[in-house]
């Protein structure tokens, strides 16, 4: 079996485990809202509240015929913002590999798949200042990655 189809085959079983567990994320906030609740209270995943005077930024997660990309791939953040992950098309997940990210600790768990248009994961930032790696483990062969850089 030559390796483009058993790459394929191997996405299909993916994508398809994925599409059968029927879980749902988060609704889609607005973006702009500002906050009364910090965001270093709420884990990973859950709807998320930016610190006061801090942000939401959004990242679309995508699969079209451009590719499986998440947009923007580079996020600047300070701790207090809150990344809201949001599925625009596809099949995602968002994964701080720990072999990615060495010597870095508080790396939020890896997500259930997200299927539905609108679909959120959001990640409070209350990481220390420096670099972290993410990817979409189902589209990471096809380069779906991107980093947050976390400022003071």
């Amino acid at each position: 079996m030559s390796l483009r189809i058993l790459s394929a085959v191997t996405t299909a079983v993916i994508l398809l485990a994925a599409c059968s567990k029927g879980e749902k994320g988060t609704a889609v906030g607005d973006s702009s809202q500002a906050a009364s609740t910090p965001s270093t209270s709420t884990p990973p995943g859950s709807p998320a509240t930016p610190a006061p005077g801090h942000k939401v930024i959004v990242v679309q997660l995508v699969s079209d015929e451009k590719g499986s990309l998440f947009d923007p791939k580079e996020i600047e953040a300070k701790k207090g913002d809150v990344i809201r992950f949001t599925v625009k098309i596809g099949v995602h997940n968002i994964h701080f590999l720990p072999d990615s990210n060495t010597i870095k600790t508080g790396l939020p768990p890896a997500s259930d798949m997200l299927q539905l248009p609108g679909q959120t994961y959001d990640v409070p930032v209350n990481f220390e200042p420096g670099t972290y790696y993410f990817q979409c483990d189902p589209h990471v062969a096809l380069g779906m990655k991107g980093h947050l850089k976390v400022e003071d």
